[in-house]
């Protein structure tokens, strides 16, 4: 379309043809399918479900009620809308409500078509100005959402508060041939969402009195978080009878799929990048910690566990690397286990805790949930210790339990302390000390070598840990693994000693 016209005589002589806006994102979507174009780009883990009932929806032309619990991109699908707009459309200038030329709805539109005819001015509306959101609070107001009379307005005018010139549009009648958003929509007071029947039904907007009917062209969306419908409020039932389609929004269902969202998300300085390497297996033990927090017992499922938790955590885990490596004085470093100590305020700020979880704490819960990740991805890198416990005397012969060498070593009374901020030379000392680790990592890893080798090493004594077979003991700044027994007398002796202490 040649954004050059500039009055409505031009607009009737190029053939433009008016559409609403979910006809609009109906053809332009269409379009994009037939092309074989991603409709949602930077949306992942929803090509299966959530993906495919959009545009099932859009192509029906429904508003949309995007039913999910945080941080499940609800909101980013509905501002990549943005993109099935036209890139321009003509509007009246000066209008306030985007009045199509052909049909003006204000009575400020309807009055400048009479006056000017084809003279009438035009202007063209980008998408990216079509594009209207409100976050849902209790102190929001039918006038904020759809207008009120204005008494400046009047007096300057000279207009008496019968005139409709009077009234002051708010920012529904504003989005006119475009989409608006309302997050969490069950934050609404019910008196207000009965202000949007009418125009979710017939377009018609009540204000003040003032007999306006105005058909407004919008697709509306909204959003909704299943726990506010106990917790905070409710999507009155004839709201949520007009919103056409209700597509439920999930979690990614695979620690892959997770990946991919923490990385394009995350916000890493550039120097970060190039001084701090980041493992996939740290990667993947951040995004276990996820996985085992909507499983944890400690927290409200209802709730949920946003993706900004394992995007957060992955920032955390970079800063921690680069801290210690700026401490001391080291050019480039790699992530440790031992650094993600660094991504506990994190996890205790992105989880809801239940009675049980509050009663652990939430310091204790997010240890707990680190410790469930190490254990759980353990057993895909290296032999299930568990399955060395329950073997038989002729199972064991045949197949020699691989961390025996290691389990002696702590055995014997040796300790191995990972201060958080040594240097890395130091904490390849600490670790090549133990007995059989290294050979361990070499057997089941051949090819690995350097950084990743004394990854791997760390890996495992943070797994035999997770398995009970040594012990762990995380002291602010230190983490400290010693044999299971000899720690377990020393916490009996010292109680009995508390005990004498006390008689």
């Amino acid at each position: 379309m040649n954004t050059n016209i500039r009055t409505l005589g031009e607009l009737k002589k190029s053939g433009y043809k008016p559409k609403t806006v979910k006809e609009e994102i109906r053809q332009n979507l269409i379009r994009k399918l037939q092309q074989k174009e991603n409709t949602f780009p930077g949306i992942i883990g929803y090509d299966d479900t959530v993906i495919p009932d959009t545009e099932r929806a859009l192509l029906s032309r429904h508003n949309i009620l995007f039913l999910g619990l945080r941080g499940q991109a609800k909101t980013r699908m509905a501002r990549q809308m943005i993109e099935l707009l036209d890139e321009y459309i003509p509007i009246i200038a000066g209008s306030e409500v985007n009045d199509n030329p052909f049909e003006p709805l204000s009575r400020y539109g309807r009055d400048l078509v009479a006056e000017k005819g084809d003279q009438t001015p035009i202007e063209w509306l980008s998408r990216d100005a079509r594009y209207g959101e409100k976050l849902a609070t209790p102190d929001v107001s039918v006038a904020d959402l759809i207008g009120d009379i204005d008494p400046i307005k009047a007096a300057n005018l000279k207009l008496s508060y019968a005139d409709e010139r009077v009234i002051h549009f708010g920012i529904i009648p504003r989005s006119n041939r475009g989409i608006f958003v309302i997050n969490e929509l069950p934050d609404l007071q019910a008196r207000i969402q009965v202000a949007l029947f009418n125009i979710l039904q017939e377009g018609d907007i009540q204000i003040r009195g003032f007999k306006v009917r105005m058909p407004l062209d919008i697709l509306f969306v909204f959003t909704a978080n299943p726990e506010d419908y106990t917790n905070r409020g409710a999507i009155v039932t004839p709201l949520k009878d007009r919103i056409e389609s209700q597509i439920v929004t999930h979690y990614p269902k695979t620690v892959e799929n997770s990946l991919l969202i923490t990385e394009q998300e995350a916000d890493v300085h550039d120097e970060q990048k190039g001084k701090v390497h980041l493992s996939d297996l740290v990667k993947r033990l951040i995004e276990q910690v996820a996985f085992e927090a909507r499983n944890s017992e400690y927290v409200d499922k209802k709730s949920g566990v946003s993706a900004r938790l394992t995007i957060a955590a992955y920032e955390n885990a970079v800063s921690a690397g680069e801290r210690r490596a700026i401490i001391n004085k080291e050019k480039e470093t790699h992530v440790r286990i031992a650094d993600l100590q660094g991504i506990v305020p994190a996890i205790t700020g992105k989880i809801e805790l239940v009675y049980e979880g509050e009663q652990e704490g939430p310091l204790q819960v997010a240890f707990n949930l680190l410790d469930k990740a190490m254990r759980t991805l353990f057993s895909n890198y290296f032999p299930n210790p568990d399955s060395f416990k329950k073997r038989s005397k002729q199972a064991a012969a045949a197949q020699e339990n691989p961390y025996r060498t290691v389990i002696q070593w702590f055995d014997k009374g040796n300790t191995v302390n990972l201060l958080q901020d040594v240097s890395d030379k130091q904490y390849e000392t600490a670790l090549q000390k133990v007995d059989g680790l290294k050979d361990l990592i070499k057997t089941k890893f051949p090819h690995t070598n350097g950084k990743e080798q004394l990854l791997l090493m760390e890996f495992v004594l943070h797994g035999l840990a997770a398995y009970s077979l040594i012990s762990k003991k995380m002291v602010e700044n230190e983490t400290r693994f010693s044999d299971l027994l000899g720690t377990m007398m020393n916490f009996t002796m010292g109680n009995e000693e508390q005990e004498e202490d006390t008689f």
